[in-house]
């Protein structure tokens, strides 16, 4: 199994910056929090930064290359009778067994983060945290939280029409999200991820850097020579890397230190 350690100055850049340096996505890994930095309301900028360790799955490495032929019933041999399928009924008779055991299996893995040591419900702790936030900022919104399958949390608040909940390129945002998930995952065992958005800000954001990231590939190919980005935080770097992805003519990367690092594109073919 692969597993690295990550630090950043927020949980959010040091999940980030772990799941760029794998090259793999968030439900692809577990996450263990090995120092939570500065605690305290408003501990943005402490002295120790939040140190994280990211471990890819094991299920994730296995599925592209045995599918369904095994479920963690048996290691490695159960892969090679797979051919044998053909030859017998019984085959095909043993292989609901391993999709029944398949859902009783999963809804526990979810069920995991669900589980708080404290007895509350995380999505209720962070709509309690964020109403008393937003009190105190003056701000009157409605929060609406839950949980997706995989346990992790989701809140979106309406009526902030002046944007201060967002700030200045989604900072205040994020530096709410980073305080509502410490808050969710104070105490706990496991990792919840807290993902925040205000007037579908998230998804409107997604949308420009997606154009952005079409229209400097473009640029890139029509002269001929790299471009370079302005500096993003880990999150929007991670859309424009997926933006261009399965762009054959131009490749992605990631250059400088945090908070100056962007995003490059390259060419494939210079010649």
């Amino acid at each position: 199994m692969r597993s690295i350690e990550s630090k950043a100055k927020t949980m959010e850049e040091a999940v980030s910056l772990g799941l760029e340096q794998l090259g793999v996505s968030f439900e692809d890994v577990n996450i263990d929090i090995l120092d939570e930095g500065h605690k305290g309301f408003l501990g943005l900028l402490g002295a120790k930064p939040v140190v994280v360790r990211l471990t890819v799955k094991e299920n994730a490495e296995e599925t592209n290359v045995l599918k369904d032929v095994k479920l963690g019933l048996n290691p490695e041999k159960p892969a090679r009778p797979a051919a044998a399928k053909p030859a017998g009924k019984k085959a095909p008779a043993e292989k609901p067994a391993p999709k029944a055991e398949k859902p009783a299996e999963k809804p526990a893995e979810k069920k995991a983060p669900a589980a708080p040591t404290d007895g509350v419900a995380p999505e209720a702790k962070a709509e309690e945290f964020l109403r008393n936030v937003t009190k105190l900022m003056g701000v009157d919104v409605t929060i609406d939280s839950k949980r997706d399958d995989e346990g992790n949390v989701r809140v979106d608040m309406h009526g902030d029409t002046l944007g201060i909940l967002i700030g200045r390129r989604g900072e205040t945002l994020d530096a709410l999200q980073y305080l509502t998930s410490l808050y969710v995952n104070r105490g706990q065992e496991g990792y919840t991820r807290v993902t925040l958005d205000t007037e579908n800000y998230r998804a409107k954001r997604e949308e420009a850097l997606t154009r952005l990231a079409n229209r400097m590939a473009n640029r890139a190919v029509k002269t001929g020579r790299k471009v370079v980005l302005e500096p993003m935080n880990p999150y929007e770097r991670r859309i424009l890397h997926s933006a261009l992805q399965k762009n054959e003519n131009v490749s992605t990367h990631s250059e400088g230190e945090e908070p100056n690092r962007h995003v490059v594109i390259t060419l494939n073919n210079k010649g």
